[in-house]
């Protein structure tokens, strides 16, 4: 009777163990906990309007230099949102059991910090190029612009863009061009910082990724 009673004890825990769980429903309601999806699409329209306003700005004169069109910037930031996509697939699987879900893992944080320290860069370029191109005095000269700083110091700098047919192009779109950049790689730069910090955090704390595994002694949770 002793051990029947026991047994029966036994699979009475096991089951209310089994009921306080949370249900494998509430595991994948949970997977958009686990890796914020919004994230990943936010990435993805920032990289993408930060190369488009590249080329736009490029489409302008085509001597603009590379720091001045920071295409480069928004193509990483494609790839990071690529790398969350695939990252939001599989992170369901509970503690790293694939050396692709940790892989994967470890390029996204490591592309988000490239990330954000790329978009401060291009935030300090073009903010320095705005606040040239809102003071240049610019004249047509053949099929380009020569645009300086100071008519009234013989020894200032000049700038010359190439295939600009109208000068204006340079002292406006270009800088609203710049001022767009700035505040688009400011917004790309949050979104990398929010996205390295939340897989640092579901790295090093833990979050609920499975069901809980019992035992006579601890009761330990499953973490991604």
């Amino acid at each position: 009777m002793g051990q029947g009673q026991k047994g029966s004890s036994d699979k009475k825990e096991n089951k209310k163990k089994r009921d306080d769980s949370p249900t494998p429903e509430d595991g994948k309601k949970c997977r958009v906990c686990r890796f914020p999806l919004l994230v990943a699409l936010l990435q993805l329209l920032l990289g993408v309007a930060v190369t488009a306003v590249a080329f736009l700005m490029l489409a302008i004169s085509p001597s603009l230099l590379t720091r001045e069109t920071p295409h480069w910037a928004g193509i990483i930031l494609c790839l990071v949102s690529i790398l969350g996509f695939i990252l939001y697939c599989i992170t369901y699987q509970p503690d790293e059991r694939t050396s692709m879900q940790f892989i994967v893992k470890l390029l996204y944080f490591v592309l988000c910090t490239i990330g954000l320290v790329l978009s401060v860069l291009v935030v300090a370029f073009a903010g320095h190029h705005h606040s040239q191109t809102s003071n240049f005095t610019c004249e047509k000269a053949g099929e380009g612009c020569v645009c300086i700083l100071d008519q009234n110091d013989p020894l200032a700098r000049t700038f010359t863009y190439e295939g600009v047919s109208d000068c204006e192009a340079i002292t406006g779109t270009l800088t609203f061009y710049f001022l767009l950049q700035i505040f688009l790689n400011l917004a790309q730069a949050l979104v990398c910082a929010v996205g390295a910090f939340i897989m640092w955090k579901h790295r090093y704390q833990v979050f609920f990724a499975g069901l809980q595994i019992g035992s006579p002694s601890t009761e330990q949770w499953q973490k991604v």
